[in-house]
């Protein structure tokens, strides 16, 4: 399954799901989220089970800002439009799947 890049326009639209959704919070400046932007993309790939999102937060403050983002990259997971799992900094793939099982 692709990557969804989300805005305020279209965020609303994945919430209503039984999925667990991952959302990588980037900036295209950002050298750990260009490490970890790839690991999100193969995870899209290899995980239909999920859906996999991403945010510029650069384009996008306002959902940063709804989601206390300070630093990047943050991976936040939402369950039943809760989040059950928040993680900063760059993580290997391992780790961003640990964050998807909890």
């Amino acid at each position: 399954m692709a990557v969804i890049e989300l805005n305020k326009d279209n965020f609303s639209d994945i919430l209503n799901t039984d999925k667990k959704i991952l959302i990588d919070f980037f900036a295209t400046w950002c050298g750990p989220c260009r490490m970890v932007s790839p690991i999100v993309d193969e995870i899209a790939d290899e995980h239909p089970e999920f859906i996999i999102a991403k945010i510029d937060v650069d384009k996008n403050p306002e959902l940063a800002g709804e989601f206390s983002v300070m630093s990047i990259p943050t991976l936040v997971v939402i369950k039943d439009k809760r989040i059950i799992n928040k993680a900063t900094g760059a993580r290997p793939k391992a780790q961003i799947l640990a964050m998807l099982e909890d």
